[in-house]
């Protein structure tokens, strides 16, 4: 196997982690977990993985008040990074 190979697959494995971390969070942000429920380290550590991307673009994004648009741009841009790693192979 070649390197770009094994980078295809590392980068599609990584935007599939992601993809799934993001959606994890959409569906965590419907509900409200305190500090003290069992499920508090696994909501941190989600964010921890999920803020590094949504961060910037959120500071890209123009404000829409109480609607958080970077989960939507942050999908997309790892689905583009999908089809790179695709042709890649």
């Amino acid at each position: 196997m070649n390197l770009g190979l094994y980078l295809a697959n590392f980068l599609n494995i990584l935007a599939t982690v992601f993809y799934f971390s993001i959606l994890a969070r959409v569906l965590i942000s419907w509900f409200n977990v305190s500090h003290g429920s069992p499920f508090f380290p696994v909501i941190r550590l989600i964010y921890a993985i999920t803020e590094p991307i949504m961060g910037p673009i959120r500071k890209v994004l123009p404000k829409t008040g109480m609607f958080d648009f970077s989960p939507v741009v942050a999908l997309i841009l790892l689905h583009f990074i999908r089809v790179i790693a695709r042709n890649l192979i």
